[in-house]
């Protein structure tokens, strides 16, 4: 490979053939036997016909195509375990950074374990992996952006590690949203999700955490900015090819001019239009305002006519009011506000008396824009940054 310089001037196959493998082990952090875990590596990444029909339909899979995979396999894995080269390195390989995809690395363990070239035992540990984890970049990310332009989703490689323990307080909020997902993930009925309340409470953070916790339960987060509501009904095409997975469709910071259409969208997948929003799919919201549709003193005076005022008001609730489960999130109290700092700062392996913690707590919060987890997050990050 060009980029190898050792390498560059030769024209052997061979040399030519070691370079990819050492380039792709580089690039995707593979180890071990290179061309072993090259052949695990594409199985898992590269959709094949066993891993889109476990998505399609949910899990299931005929006989003849487990036969067929079979014998595939047979011949893959025989040529992997006999792979001989004449470079050491590449028989027991250690990349600069090792892969650190949970899924993955959760497959080559399984893998590993297995004593000789068992056919059946492999076969049925590519078909759990692709039943719990899907493949390629369904199995790879927890979370996914809409591409507009290509109607795909794209993986969030960096999306926040938070989990729900990290968030203090909230208690019932939490234990709302934790009865509610995993009743939609064990396929019973479930309702989309409006979370309100006060800036910087942990709403969008709740979500998050929730992805974390249950994305080896097929969970998985599709973010939609509010100009891409009207692209709703292709993501939900899109999503009900992934038929084993559940997908919680994101909306962050979510609200409404009068002026503004694209809520008629939202309101048309989620109850009401002639297309049913897909059975593993919901919608999660978070907005600072209860009724998501911006609503004037015009819209409710006695002066406008009755039945035109009726109207006006109808319209400015009906969308929040399709959100079947409304959790509140309300400001902390300054034990909670002081609580979440002290919390924060013991991970970092910090310890402040309580007196301090106080007066140096509420000093912040006086100079910054109210109490909440926010505030507390950037005082901790202020203090450990400035100690």
């Amino acid at each position: 490979m060009k980029n190898l310089i050792v390498l560059k001037d030769y024209r052997d196959e061979e040399i030519k053939n070691t370079a990819a493998l050492i380039e792709i082990a580089e690039r995707e952090g593979l180890s071990g036997n290179v061309f072993r875990s090259y052949v695990i590596y594409n199985l898992a990444h590269e959709p094949n016909l066993i891993s889109t029909t476990i998505e399609r339909n949910d899990g299931k899979i005929g006989e003849s195509l487990i036969a067929a995979f079979r014998h595939d396999i047979g011949i893959l894995f025989a040529y992997a375990e006999t792979f001989n080269s004449p470079y050491e390195f590449l028989t027991n390989y250690t990349p600069t950074v090792k892969n650190n995809s949970e899924s993955f690395n959760e497959l080559l363990t399984a893998l590993d374990n297995l004593r000789g070239t068992d056919v059946d035992k492999i076969v049925e540990i590519f078909i759990a992996y692709y039943k719990k984890y899907g493949c390629g970049d369904i199995a790879n990310y927890r979370a996914f952006r809409f591409n507009e332009g290509t109607k795909n989703l794209i993986g969030i490689k960096y999306f926040e590690t938070i989990r729900l323990d990290d968030l203090i307080g909230y208690v019932h909020q939490k234990e709302l949203l934790t009865k509610n997902t995993a009743a939609f993930i064990d396929r019973k009925p479930a309702n989309n999700v409006l979370l309100v309340g006060a800036r910087g409470t942990g709403k969008s953070s709740s979500v998050k955490a929730l992805v974390n916790e249950n994305y080896s339960r097929g969970l998985r987060l599709v973010q939609l900015t509010k100009p891409q509501l009207k692209f709703l009904p292709e993501v939900m095409e899109t999503l009900r090819n992934f038929a084993s997975k559940r997908f919680i469709i994101f909306m962050d910071d979510l609200s409404f001019d009068e002026s503004e259409s694209e809520y008629k969208y939202l309101k048309s997948s989620i109850e009401g239009g002639v297309e049913a929003l897909p059975p593993n799919v919901l919608i999660y919201a978070t907005s600072n305002r209860r009724h998501l549709i911006r609503e004037t003193w015009r819209d409710r005076s006695e002066s406008q006519d009755e039945l035109y005022r009726d109207d006006s008001v109808n319209e400015t609730i009906s969308l929040s009011d399709r959100f079947g489960l409304i959790v509140n999130y309300y400001p902390p109290s300054q034990k909670e506000y002081l609580e979440i700092i002290q919390r924060m700062l013991q991970k970092s392996g910090v310890e402040l008396d309580a007196e301090t913690l106080r007066l140096e707590g509420l000093r912040w919060e006086m100079s910054h824009s109210g109490r909440n987890g926010r505030t507390a997050q950037q005082f901790v990050k202020n203090y450990l940054g400035t100690r």
